[in-house]
């Protein structure tokens, strides 16, 4: 009696590898850019000093002149850097918040940017309306956009005043306040700490991280 050959097991499909390089190149600068953005947020904030002694109304006195208006504006600034810049920005937030279209614009810049340059690989190039655009000439097309947008819509004007009225505040509180109670921190001439050396360094390990390594 002859044996009936054995069935043929049924194929199974085989799963590609994925090639290690296949990841989207944006995606490591978004990361760099986000933790480094992360840790300056952290930085900066480890620095404030606390809101009670900002509002102080024990230590406000009208200054007998200018000279010493500013000088205690000057010393001001150099202790409540943190708390000032953190005022700036709420008072800028509340502009854009409440000029909805200013703040669409602004969004959507920033969206550009970050597609078209910030975390755009180098490779391929750019190429728009069937056109091929290098790295210098995406920078200049997107800093044109931008200096056409902030000045020649609304953006500019609602950024403009609100800058100048948390600058306003800034002085006006720091020119009234004594600052005799302050003791300031030595810091070497030239560093830079919390959001000044992030925006020294983020945009540019972004964009080194964009670059796709080639073996």
């Amino acid at each position: 009696m002859a044996s009936s050959a054995p069935a043929p097991l049924p194929s199974l499909p085989l799963s590609t590898p994925v090639p290690a390089g296949s990841e989207p190149a944006a995606a490591p600068a978004v990361r760099v850019f986000l933790s480094r953005l992360n840790d300056s947020v952290r930085r900066s904030l480890s620095d404030r000093r606390p809101w009670s002694e900002l509002a102080d109304r024990s230590t406000f006195s009208r200054p007998e002149s200018f000279s010493e208006a500013t000088s205690r504006l000057r010393k001001n600034l150099a202790y409540f850097r943190v708390n000032y810049a953190a005022v700036i920005a709420v008072v800028l937030a509340v502009s854009l918040v409440t000029n909805p279209f200013s703040l669409l614009v602004l969004l959507s810049l920033l969206v550009a940017w970050c597609l078209l340059y910030l975390f755009r690989p180098s490779d391929p190039p750019l190429v728009l309306f069937g056109r091929t655009f290098t790295d210098r000439e995406t920078l200049g097309g997107l800093v044109l956009l931008s200096v056409l947008v902030i000045f020649l819509t609304s953006v500019g004007s609602v950024i403009v005043s609100a800058l100048v009225a948390g600058a306003g505040i800034v002085a006006a509180h720091g020119a009234f306040r004594v600052p005799e109670d302050l003791f300031l921190d030595e810091q070497e001439p030239g560093s830079a700490t919390g959001l000044l050396s992030f925006l020294g360094g983020a945009a540019s390990s972004a964009a080194s991280a964009a670059v796709p390594v080639r073996v």
